[in-house]
């Protein structure tokens, strides 16, 4: 008989033990431990007084239920900020894992990536050095990110709003970004050669020596851009505002394609007219 209640002693220590491991296991002891208990010091109320002790049961049964919808809710909205972080933070890995890998793989994997960071409402990235190239970008939102030497080539871009946004050295060649918007962004030494660029709001965008060669701006807004060193060479203006652009010089004007219907500052108006009246042949006034 002692050996038998040294054994059951040794199992319930090693039982015990073991359930300070699983938290399960250890909160399914301390409801026994609190049932037992509650229900010997209650056990004489329900032989005695259960007419009196019912109704409060009751009460006390629908606070319960009020708690456990309270604490239901607040544990659903912890477990979904939780795995939305959880979520943005293996997406942007992703990006990162990608980063400088030149293959069409890549370039698809980041675009998704891209796009299911914009359905959480993360806008601002760092994508600079990433490979984008030859991807559907369309209507995406990147405000305030990087993407410094990105490769973005042949992309389409339609309705993208790209705006205070860093984009040195980017190449956009051959890219579709019409009704874009790269407002108030850096783009300097950024290469636009041959991109469809129609109705592109450029207001206020630093495109120092950007290389614009080939591309169609018709009807873009370039008010208060900064073309410093800028190739616009072969460049369509047609209805393009370049009004109050910074360091816009007839040599570049002159190397544009086409300049029918652009509005440009009075001074280098005249300039253009008198120089290159071909240039804005077809102006109305």
């Amino acid at each position: 008989m002692k050996k038998l209640l040294t054994k059951i002693q040794h199992e319930a220590v090693l039982f015990v033990r073991h359930s300070g491991e699983s938290p399960v296991r250890a909160s399914l002891i301390v409801l026994i431990c609190l049932s037992i208990l509650i229900f010997s010091l209650s056990f004489p109320y329900y032989i005695h007084e259960f007419d009196t002790f019912y109704p409060q049961l009751l009460v006390e049964a629908h606070g319960m239920l009020f708690d456990i919808a309270i604490i239901g809710v607040l544990i659903f909205w912890l477990n979904y900020r939780r795995e939305r972080r959880q979520m943005i933070r293996t997406y942007l890995d992703e990006i990162d894992d990608f980063r400088l890998w030149e293959s069409e793989e890549a370039a698809f994997r980041t675009a998704g990536n891209i796009k299911r960071l914009n359905r959480q409402k993360i806008y601002s990235l760092n994508l600079a050095d990433s490979h984008i190239s030859r991807t559907n970008l369309n209507y995406v939102r990147l405000i305030d990110t990087n993407l410094n030497l990105a490769d973005v080539s042949n992309s389409l871009m339609i309705g993208a709003v790209i705006e205070d946004t860093r984009l040195n050295q980017t190449n956009f060649a051959g890219a579709n970004l019409n009704r874009a918007s790269l407002k108030n962004s850096f783009a300097n030494g950024a290469d636009f050669s041959n991109a469809y660029m129609i109705n592109v709001d450029l207001e206020n965008t630093y495109l120092i020596k950007a290389n614009l060669e080939g591309a169609v701006l018709m009807e873009a807004n370039l008010r208060g851009c900064d073309l410093n060193g800028a190739n616009l060479k072969n460049t369509n203006l047609f209805k393009a505002d370049l009004r109050g652009a910074r360091g816009l010089s007839l040599e570049q004007v002159k190397e544009a394609k086409n300049l029918h219907r652009a509005k440009m500052d009075p001074e280098l108006l005249i300039q253009v007219e008198m120089s290159h009246p071909e240039k804005v042949a077809a102006r109305i006034y």
